[in-house]
C-alpha cells in the first residue's frame, strides 16, 4: 500500500519552493503518452551511466526560489493549452521540494508525469498519490543494473520502486536504454521477459545516443553489435508478452 498523504517533512512551502531547474522543454508529445506536455529537467543524479548524454545535469546543487517561480509563471501562461507537466532529470526524486512542486502543478489543473530510475523508492511511494503517469528506467537485470549505472545497490531500490508502481494503480511504463557496450541481444530479451513476468505491460527499448556520452568510450562503434533487424525481430517476438512494446531510436 502507498501512503495517502505526503510526509510534511518532505514538503517545501508553496511560497518558497527551491528546485534546481536545469532546463525545460516547453512543448512535447513524446514524454507523456498521448498528451501535450512540457518537461522540467531538475539538476542532480546519483547514477553514472556511461552512455548518459546529460552529464551537465549530474552535479547536485541547491535551487533558488526564482527558478521555480519562472516555471510557475510559464505554466500559468499555458493553462488550457498544455495537458501535462513531466518532471525529469537528472533524478527528480533527489529533491525534497519535488512533492510541493507536484502538488502545485496538480492544483493548476495539469496532469503530472515523472521520469525516474527508482533510486529512492520511499520518496516515489509518497509521490504516487499525486502522479498520473511514471516512466521508470530499468537499466539492466539484477546486478547488471548496478554495473551499467555505476553505483552499487541501486537495482534493489529500483525493484522496490517497480513493486510500488505495480501496487499503486498509477499508469506507468518501464524503459531500458540499450548501448551494445552494456548488452548483448540475449540480455535484452531476458530483461524484457523478467519485467513481463513481474506484471509490466508497457515497455520501451531505447537505443542510446552515441554523442556526448559521459564515458567517451561509449561514443565509439561497438564491434559485433547486432544489426537493427535482429533487435526489431526481438521486439516482434516479445510483443505477445506486453500490451505495448516500442523500439525507440
Amino acid at each position: 500500500m502507498i501512503a495517502t498523504d505526503l510526509d510534511p517533512t518532505h514538503l517545501a512551502s508553496l511560497d518558497g519552493i527551491r528546485l534546481p531547474v536545469a532546463g525545460m522543454t516547453q512543448m512535447t508529445t513524446l514524454d507523456y503518452p498521448d498528451h501535450l506536455a512540457c518537461v522540467v529537467f531538475l539538476q542532480g543524479c546519483p547514477l553514472r551511466c556511461g552512455y548518459c548524454h546529460n552529464g551537465h545535469m549530474m552535479a547536485p546543487r541547491r535551487g533558488d526560489e526564482s527558478e521555480w517561480q519562472a516555471v510557475r509563471e510559464f505554466l500559468e501562461s499555458r493553462q488550457g493549452l498544455l495537458e501535462a507537466v513531466v518532471f525529469s532529470g537528472g533524478e527528480p526524486t533527489l529533491h525534497n521540494a519535488l512533492p510541493a512542486a507536484v502538488r502545485e502543478v496538480k492544483a493548476m489543473g495539469f496532469k503530472v508525469g515523472l521520469h525516474t530510475a527508482g533510486s529512492y523508492p520511499g520518496r516515489l511511494s509518497r509521490l504516487l498519490p499525486w502522479l498520473d503517469w511514471v516512466g521508470l528506467d530499468v537499466k539492466g537485470r539484477g546486478g547488471d543494473f548496478d554495473r551499467i549505472c555505476g553505483r552499487p545497490g541501486i537495482w534493489q531500490r529500483n525493484s522496490q520502486s517497480l513493486m510500488a508502481l505495480l501496487d499503486s494503480g498509477v499508469a506507468f511504463e518501464c524503459r531500458t536504454t540499450v548501448h551494445w557496450r552494456d548488452f548483448e541481444l540475449n540480455d535484452v530479451e531476458r530483461l524484457a521477459l523478467t519485467l513481463a513476468d513481474c506484471g509490466v505491460r508497457h515497455y520501451a527499448i531505447q537505443m542510446a545516443r552515441t554523442r556526448q556520452c559521459l564515458d567517451p568510450a561509449y561514443c565509439q562503434p561497438v564491434e559485433n553489435a547486432p544489426p537493427r533487424g535482429m533487435l526489431a525481430g526481438l521486439v516482434k517476438r516479445l510483443a505477445p508478452h506486453f500490451e505495448n512494446i516500442e523500439l525507440r531510436e
